[in-house]
């Protein structure tokens, strides 16, 4: 099983690659993974990485292409992988089609904009215990503490409306075209293409996990 997985921040696609993997026994593949590994490893690549970030760039594709092919020859990918956040754009997953990575399934877990918004920026976190809320569907018993401590609870930068929006909106413009992408290819060579299977990520974490596993079923 070859997949990537593709949706917005706040999609659910951590929750649900954790399930794909453990079924299929393959490896969730992450592109800061495979940096963290590279430059501690020491490798030519990993070395190019650590220049550009130490000077604040950001890693070019090359380099990121590079990293995925060799990643894809480590033993735990003979069953398959899940790539979780790559390819983030048109050109990185052109350089994939060139390199002749071969895919099964591309499965985009699809949730309305402002259901994420509403979904991120009602979190709420204990920061000593690492225990979270939800102001909607998961609240405390008292409005703003923890229940065990009740100490106040804290909603965290990454979960407020203005950057949770933010990063909607550069998911939109670089990497939703994506979704077009693979599903074209899908239409006009399928005999190539990997198969696009758009679930809806709507419901409980259990009626999406029955959704990812019919489409990269069917």
């Amino acid at each position: 099983m070859r997949l990537i997985l593709l949706g917005a921040p706040g999609a659910g696609k951590g929750t649900q690659a954790a399930f794909v993997c453990q079924k299929y026994g393959i490896p969730q593949i992450s592109t800061g993974d495979m940096l963290r590994a590279a430059v501690k490893a020491g490798t030519p690549l990993g070395l190019a990485a650590k220049q550009v970030m130490d000077s604040g760039g950001l890693v070019g594709d090359d380099i990121i292409i590079g990293l995925v092919k060799e990643r894809l020859t480590q033993p735990d990918c003979a069953k398959g992988f899940l790539f979780d956040g790559f390819p983030r754009t048109i050109p990185q997953a052109e350089a994939m089609k060139q390199a002749g990575v071969a895919l099964d399934y591309v499965l985009e877990i699809d949730v309305p904009f402002d259901a994420i918004v509403e979904r991120m920026s009602g979190r709420r976190s204990h920061v000593a215990s690492g225990r979270t809320y939800h102001v909607k569907f998961n609240p405390p018993k008292v409005d703003g503490v923890d229940d065990v401590t009740g100490e106040p609870l804290i909603q965290r930068d990454d979960d407020r409306e203005e950057t949770v929006m933010k990063r909607l909106q550069v998911y939109a413009s670089q990497t939703r075209p994506l979704v077009d992408y693979y599903a074209n290819w899908a239409k006009d060579d399928p005999a190539r293409a990997p198969k696009y299977r758009a679930i809806s990520g709507i419901g409980t974490v259990e009626e999406i996990t029955a959704r990812v596993l019919a489409a990269l079923e069917s």
